[in-house]
């Protein structure tokens, strides 16, 4: 179902180097793992280093996930409807506010977001698919080759995810318990179709087919 981003790579250079040109000297914001990022209505966010958890709330208050915003890629209030609607820090990331203002005033800025707009609508479609999935395990699984297409790193033995997810956000991100995502995973180890390192990371080995 999903198809290799490799072209993503290129246009997040492109616009890494746009920003740079752009606003040199110019101080990002650093927010560590786990710290929710604000979010104002004239401003959007460009994720210049790791990864940021877009999520909402439900009224009974479970989380549910939006979407995963990694380099270059844009988010904030101005791009969605949803709310409540929340940020929060996957890794320590660097981000740089841009106002709508500036984004306005700068043709090439503006375009260049709007190409990575398309890859988060991309994956937006993805989640969306995922959410479809009568089984669970089959929503396990999606998420599993998202994640691997947005935050995978080749590794010797496989896919590692960059960023270290716990039970509780798979869980979140698909609907489903804590404990019945302990219960696949440690399914999908025992099948060889994921590996564990010593930092807790997930590897998604080569060789196998989710």
């Amino acid at each position: 179902m999903l198809q290799s981003l490799a072209s993503g790579a290129v246009d997040q250079l492109e616009l890494r180097q746009l920003l740079e040109k752009l606003y040199q000297g110019r101080n990002l914001k650093t927010y560590y793992a786990g710290h929710p990022i604000p979010l104002h209505p004239q401003e959007i966010w460009i994720v210049c280093r790791g990864v940021v958890l877009l999520s909402t709330l439900y009224a009974s208050g479970d989380e549910a996930l939006l979407g995963l915003a990694s380099p270059s890629m844009p988010f904030g209030l101005p791009l969605t409807l949803i709310q409540p609607y929340q940020a929060t820090a996957l890794s320590n990331v660097d981000v740089m506010p841009l106002s709508l203002v500036e984004i306005e005033q700068s043709p090439t800025l503006a375009q260049e977001l709007f190409r990575s707009m398309n890859r988060r609508l991309r994956q937006t479609e993805a989640i969306l698919a995922m959410a479809g999935c009568r089984r669970v395990e089959d929503r396990l699984r999606q998420l599993l080759c998202l994640l691997r297409v947005e935050v995978g790193q080749p590794v010797e033995v496989g896919i590692r995810l960059s960023v270290r997810l716990t039970h509780q956000h798979l869980a979140s991100a698909i609907g489903t318990t804590r404990v019945t995502v302990t219960r696949l995973l440690g399914q999908l180890r025992e099948e060889g179709k994921l590996l564990i390192d010593d930092t807790r990371h997930i590897i998604l080995p080569y060789d196998t087919n989710l």
